[in-house]
């Protein structure tokens, strides 16, 4: 006997128009109505208000109506199975709901909201309710939604092909949010059949298994509109921005070691961070991804929450916390690359869909994942639609967008011979530079007070100047020479330092340039690079002297602030991403010291004008004296623009400096308003606690002079009194 070649199709799961084939069709004035139901004992069809047999065609499972009437659109069928029966739409009777313009939209790259085209999408068709599933593989003979509703079978979901876009669409009726699915692709040159993870999905069980899962639409009810709205007119470069960032996964752990759910975190970070003082809070990457030890770097979901802390709703309901509670969120985003695991991006449709297929351009060495395929316009338009998705959907007041220097340079951490140059014969990725401006003018056209913040470790200049002017438009850059200047000096000897201080006063050449972050980062207390506390040299005390040093100078030097979580503890190990912080250490009288003196810090920092309002420009800051090189002190006002100011003065040696003469703008009575080496933080106590009033004694280019006591490795901080 013959068989239909279409029917073999079917059974073989290479059936490449399925809707041709399956479901209503008519000729010479006859209904046809075909369903594949291989998990149906028997099959009815509505017509009028009567159920007529289907007759099974072929013992795997397909049915065939005929007749002169037409059934209803879509098809009510009525299956048996094993032995109980239950009605369903006929997924084949379904219009496709995709628009030619958002296919074209898409295929220029320029599909923003591309999350409410593909993926997994909760909606009605024809009155029915059920989930269009869309996705991109234009290197496919046939794509089939497969999940837990129809036993992981290839063969009975098969989608549609939207011609040349690449992308694929069915409408399953009856399905609700909570199922598990993927997409099985079969490469039409290869035959190779592939099970891939949706680029698109929302959510995602929990690791280690890899099926995403269908998500309902944002049911949140947001309260955050006044943060908003304040957001929007906020006034950026002059503001306090002061950034903790943090790991949601080893801030807090249960006893059990569970992780913190997005509601616990709510509980508990935001009130910790208001009451330390910060402004914001960064999230280490919480896209989600399969591996805990990559921290999140390596995503496998770029438009979901990981399943470890919670729902997309409870994401959001903890971000709608942390704004009520005037805190601003921004989210660590991963668009240089992506890891190989074969049921995620990689190769996705049996090609190189996502990436290079060259490795000279494709292949991250260092980290051993793939380089996205910036110049393929569908590529673009995915990170784009991520980054819109993560700042609408979720109201995020920001971007940090990882490893900016790895997408700029074609030979970024390459021999030679193991990269392509541009057309143009240079290192320059033209593609990623393209995409980087599109990114930033979205986000800065499309949500605005949204900031977007490059860690960017190169001289490559003009990184957060708008694009109109030649730059990249970022909003800030992370000073990353300042953090290894200075890291690198704090761990010299103090009595090595005076060869040194060039370290400490080479940044004032450059940092006005850009608009700088100042960052104690994850990356500088893992991989054997030891905890700030354990850099510091020196004896206990030493030690302890030194990093509330460093933490002054930090908070006095221009530039906005930023510090990983646990810092402010004085840790004395590294991060560990397997438990949560050293909170015990806080039972320590040094510890509790440093953790107040961060406090106290940040609320300096946040509340006087002078040290933030000037961060980016050079009106904000002059040096009292930066050549005492001898004695390792340095010296500098800030101010801000009303032309109020406060003085620092920062000692980096173990001697303290008694009668010591600095110059300043005006006379009067000068009181420290913040001291490191104050009993309260666990120093010595040394200070001047009735204050210095200012002499008419010209000094360092200023018309008047105080003599004062700088404390052994402490920085202080002097104001005039009012």
């Amino acid at each position: 006997m013959k068989v239909n070649p279409q029917v073999k199709s079917l059974l073989q799961a290479r059936l490449h128009d399925p809707f041709a084939f399956l479901g209503t069709h008519q000729a010479n004035g006859r209904w046809t109505v075909r369903v594949f139901a291989p998990y149906s004992e028997k099959l009815w069809l509505q017509i009028g208000d009567a159920w007529e047999d289907m007759q099974k065609t072929d013992s795997h499972g397909l049915f065939e109506w005929n007749g002169k009437e037409a059934p209803h659109t879509p098809c009510h069928l009525r299956h048996l199975q094993n032995g109980v029966l239950k009605n369903s739409h006929d997924t084949y009777s379904f219009p496709s709901t995709i628009s030619e313009h958002d296919l074209f939209l898409f295929g220029e790259g320029r599909l923003y909201q591309g999350y409410h085209m593909l993926g997994a999408q909760p909606m009605e068709n024809l009155g029915i309710a059920g989930v269009r599933f869309a996705v991109w593989a234009p290197n496919a003979e046939r794509v089939s939604v497969v999940g837990d509703f129809n036993c992981w079978d290839g063969r009975v979901h098969t989608m549609r092909s939207l011609g040349s876009s690449g992308v694929w669409e069915i409408f399953i009726p009856g399905l609700s949010p909570g199922s598990l699915y993927k997409f099985e692709i079969r490469n039409r040159h290869s035959g190779q059949v592939l099970v891939k993870a949706d680029p698109y999905a929302r959510e995602f069980e929990l690791r280690p298994n890899t099926a995403a899962r269908i998500t309902a639409s944002a049911g949140h009810a947001w309260q955050d509109g006044a943060w908003l709205e304040k957001r929007k007119n906020l006034d950026w470069l002059h503001a306090p921005f002061n950034i903790y960032e943090i790991h949601a996964g080893s801030w807090r752990r249960h006893p059990d070691g569970r992780f913190y759910t997005w509601r616990e975190l709510a509980e508990s970070l935001v009130p910790y961070v208001k009451e330390m003082g910060y402004t914001h809070i960064e999230l280490l990457p919480i896209s989600e991804h399969p591996l805990d030890e990559s921290w999140g770097y390596q995503t496998t979901g770029y438009f979901a929450p990981t399943s470890r802390h919670g729902t997309p709703d409870e994401l959001r309901a903890f971000i709608d916390a942390c704004h009520q509670a005037d805190i601003g969120v921004i989210l660590d985003w991963v668009p240089a690359h992506f890891p190989q695991d074969a049921w995620a991006l990689a190769n996705y449709d049996g090609t190189a869909l996502y990436e290079h297929e060259d490795p000279r351009l494709g292949l991250h060495i260092d980290w051993g994942t793939h380089i996205f395929n910036f110049g393929r316009h569908e590529v673009k338009g995915f990170l784009l639609s991520s980054a819109h998705y993560w700042l609408d959907e979720f109201h995020f007041d920001g971007l940090r967008v990882d490893a900016v220097a790895s997408m700029l340079y074609l030979d970024y951490s390459r021999k030679a011979g193991e990269w392509l140059p541009n057309k143009y014969g240079g290192r320059e990725n033209l593609e990623a530079i393209d995409f980087l401006r599109q990114l930033n003018i979205m986000v800065h056209d499309e949500f605005p007070g949204a900031l977007t913040f490059a860690e960017e470790s190169t001289s490559w200049p003009m990184v957060s100047r708008p694009v109109y002017l030649g730059g990249l438009g970022f909003s800030m850059k992370w000073n990353m020479g300042w953090m290894n200047d200075t890291l690198t000096y704090m761990q010299n000897d103090p009595v090595h330092r005076r060869y040194h201080h060039n370290e400490l006063t080479f940044g004032q050449l450059y940092a006005y340039t850009e608009n700088f972050v100042l960052p104690f980062s994850h990356d500088e207390v893992v991989h054997g690079k030891r905890s700030l506390l354990a850099k510091m040299p020196g004896d206990g005390w030493q030690k302890f002297a030194n990093l509330r040093l460093l933490f002054t100078y930090q908070m006095t030097y221009p530039g906005k602030k930023l510090n990983f979580m646990g810092n402010e503890l004085a840790q004395g190990r590294e991060w560990r991403i397997g438990g949560e912080l050293d909170w015990e250490l806080l039972e320590r009288e040094q510890h509790q010291g440093m953790k107040s003196l961060s406090r106290d810090l940040n609320r300096l920092y946040r509340d006087r004008p002078a040290l933030h309002e000037l961060d980016f420009t050079s009106n904000g800051f002059a040096w009292i004296d930066c050549h005492d090189a001898d004695q390792s002190v340095l010296s500098y006002l800030r101010r801000d623009r009303n032309g109020s100011f406060v003085a620092v003065m920062l000692n980096f040696t173990p001697v303290p400096r008694l009668g010591y003469r600095i110059g300043v703008p005006r006379p009067g009575l000068y009181r420290e308003i913040l001291n490191s080496d104050s009993l309260f933080y666990g120093g010595s106590n040394q200070g001047n606690g009735e204050g210095a009033v200012a002499e008419n004694t010209p000094w360092m280019g200023h018309p008047y002079s105080i003599v004062i006591t700088v404390p052994p490795l402490a920085g202080i901080i002097l104001a005039l009194a009012e």
